[in-house]
């Protein structure tokens, strides 16, 4: 493995934790900036609903800390425990961002569509990838196409972490967007919400920058096996 590559490696690892610590500090500090209107976060996110016409999503608890997550599949938004029953800025935060989602799913947002058509493939392959290319750098002079299958089954991780992009700014554009129309929330509720919601975008777009490095070092590798032939 290239020292250049461990270089870049451990730069977007300390990314990356300072990135996730810094989101679980915000999220904490807004945790106690409690709302004036008094709503829970389940509350929020069954209003936001409403506000956009949607009837068929259930807002439901999921166990966990920072397990929120909206289901296209069976309609639900899944807020964890804290978020479901608190009512702080950083519960609004998220329960208007998961709910962004669902307004996604329910316009046909082309992003959220390409990645829910995604999710098979990267399901698939992320459970088998790293072996294969594994077996592809140790087997390269031998079976050199098998590398080959790696990076394309690693690219299909890739792919998926760049669409998710669009997808989680644009959820959190349309969060904010309403918490400050329907005025859910005061301005220094707001400010909180705002940046709460900053840093947690900060880890996906992390996480797309290391998989495209990592993609580019094992397509330098092949390539390189190539040039030695």
């Amino acid at each position: 493995m290239g020292s250049g590559y461990m270089i870049l490696a451990l730069l977007i690892m300390g990314a990356s934790w300072l990135v996730s610590s810094r989101l679980k500090s915000k999220f904490e500090h807004y945790s106690k900036l409690h709302l004036n209107n008094g709503m829970s976060g389940r509350e929020i996110a069954e209003q936001m609903l409403h506000d956009h016409g949607i009837y068929d999503v259930k807002v439901i608890s999921t166990p966990g800390m920072l397990t929120d997550h909206y289901n296209p599949v069976d309609k639900t938004v899944n807020l964890s425990e804290g978020v479901y029953h608190q009512r702080n800025a950083a519960a609004a935060a998220v329960a208007a961002h998961e709910c962004g989602h669902a307004v996604q799913h329910a316009i046909g947002y082309k992003w959220l569509t390409m990645r829910s058509q995604l999710v098979p493939v990267v399901s698939f392959a992320s459970n088998i990838v790293q072996w294969i290319l594994l077996a592809g750098i140790l087997l390269i002079k031998a079976f050199p196409s098998l590398l080959l299958v790696g990076i394309v089954l690693f690219a299909a991780t890739t792919l998926f972490s760049i669409i998710t992009l669009p997808v989680e700014y644009d959820a959190s554009h349309r969060a904010l967007a309403w918490l400050r129309d329907k005025r859910i929330v005061n301005q220094a509720e707001y400010a909180g919400s705002e940046d709460a919601l900053k840093w947690a975008a900060r880890t996906y777009l992390v996480a797309a920058i290391g998989s495209i490095a990592t993609l580019l070092y094992y397509v330098s590798i092949f390539m390189g096996s190539r040039e030695r032939e």
